[in-house]
């Protein structure tokens, strides 16, 4: 008995492992697991957001320069955000920025607010970052926008 208990569960484990390896839905990849690194969804925690190596870059540089205007927390505490006025908008509020071309987006960051015509209180970062690594901010932003971005259809 205990020979045929042992057979049966040995089948059923290989079974398990031959279905998952055609293609069964055990074998469904999670994109997290070809992600370059993750992001929390700020709204939910528990849901992670995959990032590609440009979007992962973009994530490091926003904690380094942006995280105190356009988040409300910080890995130190609180954001400065709350004492500015304007209130900049959150890096992933979608709806402010989802309709943002990524040219205005790499202008305002380059030039600052004041030359955009809007708040002065946003920083010209043109000398301090490069095209690229803006251009990887703006990855990310897109990345962990929510409601989430959805590029333009090409003309």
């Amino acid at each position: 008995m205990r020979k045929h208990f042992a057979f049966v569960a040995l089948a059923l484990c290989l079974g398990a492992g031959f279905s998952a390896y055609r293609g069964g839905a055990a074998a469904q990849a999670d994109p997290r697991q070809k992600a370059y690194a993750t992001e929390p969804d700020w709204n939910d925690p528990q849901r992670l957001i995959p990032l590609n190596y440009q979007q992962a870059r973009g994530k490091r540089l926003f904690y380094q320069y942006c995280v105190w205007c356009h988040a409300d927390a910080t890995p130190a505490g609180p954001s400065n955000r709350a004492n500015l006025n304007p209130v900049p908008p959150l890096l992933n509020d979608g709806a402010a920025l989802n309709g943002k071309s990524d040219e205005f987006l790499l202008e305002i960051t380059t030039l600052g607010g004041s030359a955009m015509g809007k708040s002065a209180m946003m920083p010209p970062y043109g000398r301090t970052l490069t095209r690229e690594e803006i251009q990887a901010l703006i990855a990310f932003a897109r990345a962990i926008a929510q409601p989430p971005y959805q590029p333009p259809a090409p003309r």
